[in-house]
């Protein structure tokens, strides 16, 4: 009689395939939520290196019109490098705050044989301004370098590095004329 019993497996078959197959199905979802979760980790982390690079992006300013130099002393050398920045389209304003000697937009200066990572600069607004130390949209900054420090003579090619506090670099690379006159229109 219990030889009968169990000779008929099938049902135990059906529930051994059954377990098996929900042991599966949760694998694969602790798999799938791990998958998921890492993707989701990895999609934050590329947002916020996007909105970080246009934040750096669209704070920048840009060199407006002509860039001049002045021999003030009979040197023969420049003495000061004067040009007009503004915002970029769209950029964020840039605090251009002049105390002598402790800007927040730092100017460097680098030619063949010298390199000067802070000049001392100063600003005068051209044009509409609201009266504070913000370069905003619509408005034009005249800032005046003082290239003293540097032995910039005739016929020399050299960059200087505009770093605002937030915002890409702008390097300007002029060359003085063979002759240094009072007043001098670079290119």
């Amino acid at each position: 009689m219990f030889k009968h019993l169990h000779q008929d497996e099938s049902g135990q078959t059906a529930l051994e395939t059954a377990i098996i197959l929900i042991a599966f199905v949760v694998v694969a979802s602790v798999f799938a939520f791990t998958i998921l979760s890492a993707g989701s980790e990895s999609t934050e982390k590329g947002e916020e290196a996007i909105y970080s690079g246009l934040e750096g992006v669209q704070s920048s300013m840009a060199v407006k019109g002509s860039t001049i130099a002045q021999d003030t002393e009979p040197d023969g050398n420049v003495n000061s490098v004067v040009f007009t920045v503004a915002l970029v389209s769209g950029g964020d304003p840039v605090d251009v705050t002049d105390t002598s000697g402790n800007n927040k937009v730092v100017i460097g200066y680098r030619d063949d044989t010298q390199f000067i990572n802070e000049l001392d600069w100063a600003v005068a607004w051209v044009g509409d301004n609201d009266a504070d130390s913000l370069l905003e949209q619509g408005e034009l900054a005249e800032i005046t370098v003082d290239v003293s420090g540097a032995t910039l003579g005739s016929n020399t090619e050299f960059t200087l590095e505009i770093k605002p506090p937030t915002g890409a670099v702008i390097n300007m690379t002029r060359t003085t004329p063979a002759s240094i006159e009072a007043v001098m229109q670079l290119r």
